[in-house]
Formats: C-alpha cells, structure tokens, sequence
C-alpha cells in the first residue's frame, strides 16, 4: 500500500535573474516528520511556498493523494489540506485564541451575519483537547507564551483537517521544556496520520522527532536519506558541498591575564541577584543556562539598555557608569542582540549604512558631512573580510540572508573598532556553513585581542567556543567550568540548581 500523501516532481521556479528551483523532487508520507535541510538560499522555503501556493512552478507538477493537483493560491492548498506554519506566527494578539483560529471562517448563527460565539468555543475546545492544551478558546493571544502561540497555530492548522502540516524553525524561540511538549503534539500528529514537514538548522534535535531528510543545495535537489541511520557529520557535507570536520575552530591563541571586563554584585530586583564575574582579554566567556535563566538581562545590563539597582562595572580596572547605550558605545562595549532583525538592523536600510550606523560621528565633518570615500573604503574593506554575500553595499539590509545579516553587524562594531563584544545566541536561525564562518569571525576578534561573551541556548556552541563558561539560574550565577572540564551533564545540574 503506497502511503505517500505528496509527491513533487521534477519542481523548477524561476525569478528575474534568479533559478531558485532546479528541477526538484520531493515526497511526504502519511504520519511521518520529514526533515528539510540546507543552507540559507538553498530552496527549502521556495520549495514549500510552491507545496502551499504562495508560487505557482514553472515546470514540473505536484501529486497529492495520488492525484495530480494545481495549487494557485494559499487557499486552494488549504481546502485540500495543506498548511504552512511561518517562523513568524500570523496571529492577531488583541484577539481570543477562538478568534484566530477561526477568522475569515466564523461561526454564524442561521442569519448568518450574527457570530455564534457559544459554536465557535466549543470547536476551538474540541481542538485544544486534541493537542493537550491548557489553554481556554477566549484567552486573549498576546495573554500566551511563545510556545502556547505556536500550539494555536498548529490547532489553526488542524481546524481545516490538514493532511499536510509545513512547520518553518518551530523551536526557534521555544526552551527545552516547550521543545519537549511541541515534540509531544508532533508524535501525536503522527499517530494520527498527518504528515509533516519540518524546516530546521538544528541537527541534533531532529534525531528526537524526524524520520526522513531531504537535502538541498543552491535550488537543487540532494538526496533523502534516513534520519535514524545518516550521521550528522554526513549531512553537514550533503548540505554545504564539502567536509567542515570539526564545525567549531580551533582555539590556538590562549586569553591572557589582563582583566578588561570586572562586574561586581550586579543586582536588578526580580532578574539579576548579586552578579560577579571577570573578562580577560582575548576570551571567549560562555554564558549557560535555561530561556528566562537571566543571561541576557547581564547583557542589557552592562551594554546600559536596561537600569541596575546597585553593582559596580570596571574596564581595564576604572571603575565607570554605564547609563546608557550610547556611553556603552563609547566605552568600547557592542551588544548584538539575539533578534537581529528587530534590535540589530535597520532592515529597510542599505548594508553600507547599516555597518556605518555606529560610526557616523567618526567618519563626519565638524559640521556633521559624511566623508563618503573613508565611509566607502571602511565598508568595502569589512565586507571583503567578513565574506558578506550581497551583490553591492546598496543591497537593503532586509534581503540577506540571517547568516549576512549577523556579518553585517559585526560589521557595524568593528567599524566602531569596540573592544568588548557580546553575542547573544549567534547563530539563531543561522545554517550550518554560516554558523562556521561566525565562528571563525569570533575566533579571529579574540586574536586580535578583543575580547567576547557568547550568550547560547545551544550546549555544544558553548563547549565547542568558550575558553571558560558561566552557568545561570534564576538571576544567579551558580556554577564556572573551565573548557577542559565543562560537558553537557554538568552544565545542566548547574543550570537547574536552586539558587
């Protein structure tokens, strides 16, 4: 009995100047996770935007149920079953989950123009129930948590009988214990027939849900392997074209002893209770722990975007006051924030004023007239050395890809020639072979003598870059283990100690 619910043959999609698709095939089984992988640029989401009708193939067909099909618009493909979850939830937050679930698709009472409220709870309960959820149908959606969105997702999904599930870096934003309970509803999808193809970065997490992989590279179609047999080393190879070995690059230069970075008794009530550590120059320092752990309010609070309540900041020995961002700045301190995208870019901008935005100032005349040939020369120089893949430096900052876009943020501080960097979860949403080149950038800033914290939710980034790591709890730091001692076990136990 053939079990193959999709079947995408030979797909092809063109755009101006750009051959996305070449000539693609791809299948999906009933009840199964199909893994889809490749580096940024590589097709995946072109692919599925062709399964789910945002595009219409150029050449090729698609197969579903065993008949051939043609999807022109999302509807057409949600009326047979097939649905696309987006990295970025399309949820309305001043709206009751019952409301999402269910808008464009009321429930009417017999006159039709009147809204049977009492018929749509009871629906939106039936498909809470069927995922497990805690959640009542007139909770307000900007009232839930990251992960509970996703879950109204997937019972929006469900509520039009989706045969056909697209999940796009489901656990992006999610921790470890709502992983865990995605991955619940996932088997239970499973079970109950559906198919579902899953989008990630994150290789050792697919070895807990995916059955099947497919890679692509540079629009083209790979191969498909089974997830349960294939080592990751492999697929790492399938998907950039070559053997990265070890993805994570030899740390040859040691820190020296010179402390740069001294916080003392950092305290902010309610997030951060008496913090103390040490940078030294040329380290990468880790910072550990579970989402909500506090590692990221130590970031705001030295970088001077958030207020502290008491605590004493030293650079190079001097004791300073860091009451904002600017003066951060000013003192040699970069942040780069965890969402790029919302705190890190000006997207609408070019990719030259976005790694001038620091710097305006330096590259100014008194009377405030940009100096447009160092502002060139600096911009052209940092995009040859960081690789910056962007046809020119007039590009819009929006239209790379995430791995160009972190580059162009780094860019931005080296510009500014700060001397203290810290990363806030790196490579988020980042492919494979980008994630190498970061972290090779970050190794060469420590050989230059800059100094980096590394903020991760990802425990073989901080055991494969850090010379030292903090572990995090609750606002407190409870555990620092060296490189040569520090494994998985021992960052957990200290990141679920009660402290």
């Amino acid at each position: 009995m053939n079990n193959t619910i999709v079947q995408m043959n030979n797909i092809t999609k063109r755009f101006p100047g750009v051959l996305a698709l070449d000539n693609v095939s791809f299948n999906l089984r009933k009840g199964e996770v199909h893994a889809l992988l490749g580096e940024n640029g590589a097709g995946k989401s072109t692919l599925m935007k062709v399964l789910s009708g945002v595009h219409i193939p150029d050449e090729g067909h698609i197969e579903y149920e065993g008949s051939k099909v043609k999807l022109t618009s999302p509807i057409s493909a949600q009326e047979i079953g097939i649905t696309i979850i987006h990295q970025e939830f399309n949820l309305f937050p001043e709206l009751s989950v019952a409301e999402n679930i269910f808008i464009g698709r009321e429930h009417t009472a017999k006159h039709k123009w009147v809204l049977d409220d009492n018929s749509q709870s009871e629906a939106t309960q039936i498909l809470l129930d069927r995922l497990n959820l805690d959640i009542k149908p007139e909770t307000l959606v900007e009232e839930l948590t990251v992960a509970q969105q996703q879950m109204v997702e997937i019972a929006k999904a469900l509520s039009v009988n989706a045969k056909v599930l697209i999940m796009d870096e489901p656990t992006a934003a999610l921790t470890e214990s709502e992983i865990e309970s995605l991955f619940k509803v996932t088997n239970m999808l499973k079970d109950q027939g559906v198919g579902i193809v899953y989008i990630s970065h994150r290789l050792e997490e697919l070895a807990l849900i995916a059955d099947r992989a497919t890679v692509m590279r540079d629009g083209t179609f790979i191969g498909t392997v089974d997830y349960h047999t294939v080592l990751i080393d492999d697929l790492i190879a399938m998907m950039v074209g070559r053997d990265l070995g070890d993805i994570y690059p030899n740390r040859a230069n040691k820190p020296s002893d010179e402390t740069v970075l001294e916080v003392t008794n950092l305290t902010r009530e309610g997030v951060l209770h008496g913090v103390n550590f040490e940078l030294k120059r040329g380290e990468i320092l880790g910072f550990s722990g579970l989402m909500g752990a506090g590692r990221s309010e130590v970031a705001r609070a030295i970088f001077g975007a958030d207020p502290i309540d008491s605590g004493e900041i030293k650079l190079f020995g001097k004791k300073v006051e860091i009451n904002s961002v600017y003066e951060a700045i000013e003192h040699g301190i970069a942040y780069l924030t965890e969402d790029r995208k919302k705190d890190g870019l000006a997207l609408g901008m070019s990719v030259q004023d976005n790694i001038m935005l620091s710097s305006f100032d330096d590259y100014s005349s008194q009377f405030g007239v940009i100096d447009e040939t160092r502002s060139d020369n600096i911009s052209l120089d940092l995009k040859q050395k960081l690789r910056i893949k962007t046809p020119n430096l007039e590009q819009l900052a929006g239209n790379l890809s995430g791995g160009n876009q972190q580059k162009i943020i780094i860019a931005k501080w080296l510009c500014k020639n700060t001397e203290i960097l810290i990363f806030d979860e790196p490579t988020r949403g980042i492919d494979v072979g980008a994630k190498l080149e970061i972290y090779e950038l970050i190794n060469q800033l420590t050989k230059q003598g800059k100094s980096v914290i590394v903020i991760s939710s990802e425990l073989p980034e901080i055991l494969g870059m850090c010379d030292r790591i903090l572990v995090m709890r609750n606002g407190v730091i409870t555990g620092e283990l060296s490189a040569e001692v520090a494994n998985q076990e021992n960052i957990m136990k200290y990141a679920t100690l009660e402290g």
